[in-house]
């Protein structure tokens, strides 16, 4: 449970990036408090996965603040950062897999850049960390071209949870699925986030996932966090983008009674 004085589990300040003369993250903060699952919501391009993959090192930042499970990513060296990588996960979008792996040597990745261990105990972790997000071993045996949609986002949260992190960021986890699959993936990822304690940073458009797995939703527009709260705090915000978002007729589709409520 957090505390009031408790670090949280990532802290971003004045963050500026870009790309030639395009500034798409402009002096943005935000907090992300630990064991929350908080939804990153957006316009299309507006700079979602642009913060998640700045936080965790593939995109340069211009200017600005990065501090991640206590640790600022300013100064930190090769070192720090191999042990930060072993403390969090990440799922990227569409999985991500190697598609010349199976699903099981795809979950073993981290383990082989990361750890030290035997080949049997190495297949004996990867295969239980399948079975955490509801596959078996002749699923393992697959390539990726043989999964469905639906089981390369799993096996692609089971990598991210390979190395047992503390934080794991999910990139859009639940697009391309038709909303049953959507529907399981959201309860998978709320009952492992309630289950193993982690902190979850959730980039989605999903209203669905936003309204049913986030304790918290962080919203950007013009290049910064515009609103943070729960989703009636959001559906109470008088920014155009915010109203047309979660007011429009998706929005009340979810949540029918708050309108009258809030009315």
């Amino acid at each position: 449970m957090n505390t009031l004085n408790e670090a949280p589990a990532i802290r971003v300040r004045d963050l500026v990036v870009g790309f030639g003369d395009r500034v798409v993250l402009d002096h943005l903060a935000l907090n992300v408090r630990r064991g929350e699952i908080l939804g990153f919501v957006g316009g299309s391009g507006s700079g979602k996965s642009v913060l998640l993959r700045t936080i965790i090192g593939l995109l340069p930042k211009r200017q600005g603040t990065i501090e991640v499970l206590g640790v600022d990513l300013g100064p930190a060296n090769d070192e720090a950062w191999r042990a930060l990588e072993r403390r969090w996960g990440v799922l990227f979008q569409h999985g991500a897999l190697f598609s010349s792996l199976t699903a099981l040597q795809n979950v073993q990745v981290p383990m082989r850049e990361h750890l030290v261990l035997s080949e049997r105990l190495m297949r004996e972790v990867a295969l239980a960390k399948l079975e955490m997000v509801g596959l078996n071993a002749r699923d393992g045996d697959k390539l990726p071209s043989e999964l469905s949609g639906g089981m390369t986002k799993r096996v692609a949260l089971a990598r991210a949870l390979a190395l047992d992190p503390e934080l794991v960021f999910l990139d859009e986890p639940t697009s391309g699925l038709d909303p049953i699959a959507a529907g399981d993936f959201d309860e998978l990822i709320r009952t492992l986030q309630q289950t193993l304690g982690l902190t979850v940073f959730m980039v989605t458009h999903d209203l669905e996932s936003l309204n049913t797995v986030c304790d918290r939703i962080a919203a950007l527009a013009d290049g910064k966090v515009i609103a943070i709260g729960s989703i009636s705090e959001m559906r109470r915000s008088p920014h155009p983008w915010m109203k047309a978002y979660f007011q429009g007729k998706r929005g009340r589709k979810l949540s029918p009674g708050l309108s009258a409520m809030e009315s």
